[in-house]
């Protein structure tokens, strides 16, 4: 059964556009969604939408196959059935070793697969399945509310469990607090690659070159004629290495498949912070970040060690970073600064998670790795929308390689042209 968790998906107040435009001419952050959905229903716990609750009929004593995905747009999200416990076995479509928990996390663009065994003795009986945001910003600038859905046994004395669909559950599961930082680390560091024969962890052993991004929040100077509602009327920005991303009126994989590139971007984007401060501590005085359209240059077949670190500079806060193009593991994280020295050492080159959307951790960093082998332009970019909206996002340059397997395949020859 798949289950898509919804999570600033209805705003039935408002058009979604005119939200998105009236937060871009202010500078600000678009306004909160009025619900969150599972399966774009809002369920019962919102005001006159308990006809509109998702309910999954289930038999007693089976077992049953969850594919859960959040496509919420700005909100990492807690997930439980109440009186069940769930087995995690896959995340992003990839295998890692079996765990139960009572809750998990899931991040936006994230994809969790769950065993459910159902109970041998519950005719009839009904269950809430709860989901709320996980968050470590002011409360009051996200939507910290819950969606509910049913888990709902049938009564196998009856042909049916229509007698039951007017019926609230019985049982309610219990959910962290909203900036539980603590649950979601445990939760994080259980996943583990299966790392078998059979399902094998090709982790990159060595290295051929090394980055450091910082991820987080600034600020641009208010443009004229515009009132922002930014810090001291600035324009909130987000940045990768103090560089809010700018898009070209051109496509970049289509400036770099022609070799067009002058005027659409520059192959110049910084390996390290330009100006390296305390990221988890008191904020510089200085909190503008550039602009601008750079990709990073790859040469095919790279290895490459990633290191993210969430900066203070608005409050510290979880960024999922995606990257296009690739999967990667998940070889370390921590909380505070980064250390080069020390931190390495307790990487985990055996059995990490592999994945393509990670959570760069509130006031913390995290480490990956990943082999450049899919020539091209891909994209990464944190999948909070508000804060990709903000420019917090970048490109990968991977050059083709020498066999006609390794290059850039040209564009479609029906292509519409622009």
């Amino acid at each position: 059964m798949a289950f898509v968790l919804d999570g600033a998906g209805e705003w039935w107040l408002s058009d979604t556009e005119a939200i998105v435009n009236t937060a871009l001419k202010v500078g600000g952050a678009p306004n909160i969604s009025d619900a969150f959905t599972i399966n774009g229903l809002p369920g019962p716990l919102y005001n006159c939408s308990a006809k509109d609750t998702f309910k999954l009929k289930v038999e007693p004593g089976k077992r049953y196959l969850l594919r859960l995905v959040n496509a919420a747009l700005n909100d990492e999200l807690f997930f439980s059935v109440a009186n069940h416990t769930l087995t995690v076995v896959e995340v992003d479509a990839v295998y890692v070793k079996p765990f139960t928990v009572r809750t998990l996390v899931i991040s936006p663009g994230q994809t969790t697969n769950v065993l459910l065994n159902t109970k041998p003795a519950y005719p009839g009986a009904n269950f809430y399945m709860f989901a709320r945001p996980y968050s470590t910003i002011r409360p009051g600038t996200f939507d910290n509310s819950t969606v509910a859905g049913i888990l709902e046994y049938r009564n196998p004395g009856s042909p049916s469990a229509a007698s039951f669909d007017k019926a609230l559950p019985i049982f309610k599961p219990m959910l962290p607090y909203f900036n539980d930082t603590n649950f979601v680390t445990k939760f994080t560091t259980k996943l583990r690659s299966l790392a078998t024969k059979q399902y094998p962890a090709a982790v990159p052993q060595s290295v051929d070159r090394r980055f450091f991004f910082t991820i987080g929040l600034g600020t641009l100077p208010c443009p004229k004629n515009m009132t922002c509602q930014g810090p001291n009327g600035t324009q909130f920005a987000a940045a990768v290495n103090n560089v809010s991303l700018v898009l070209p009126s051109t496509a970049l994989l289509q400036s770099h498949f022609t070799g067009l590139t002058s005027g659409v971007y520059a192959a110049n984007f910084p390996a390290m912070p330009l100006s390296p401060f305390n990221y988890t501590g008191t904020p510089p005085n200085n909190t503008h970040v550039a602009t601008g359209t750079k990709l990073l240059a790859l040469s095919f077949n790279t290895s490459v060690e990633l290191v993210m670190q969430d900066t203070s500079i608005l409050g510290i806060e979880s960024h999922p970073l995606h990257l296009h193009g690739f999967n990667f593991f998940v070889v370390g994280q921590g909380f505070g600064n980064y250390d080069a020295v020390k931190d390495p050492a307790k990487f985990n080159l055996v059995d990490p998670v592999e994945r393509n959307t990670v959570g760069v951790p509130a006031g913390g960093w995290v480490a990956i790795r990943f082999l450049a082998d899919n020539p091209g332009v891909w994209f990464m970019h944190c999948h909070l929308e508000v804060h990709t909206t903000w420019g917090l996002r970048m490109a990968w340059q991977v050059q083709d390689g020498s066999k006609p397997s390794q290059k850039l395949l040209p564009p479609p020859s029906d292509m519409p042209k622009c």
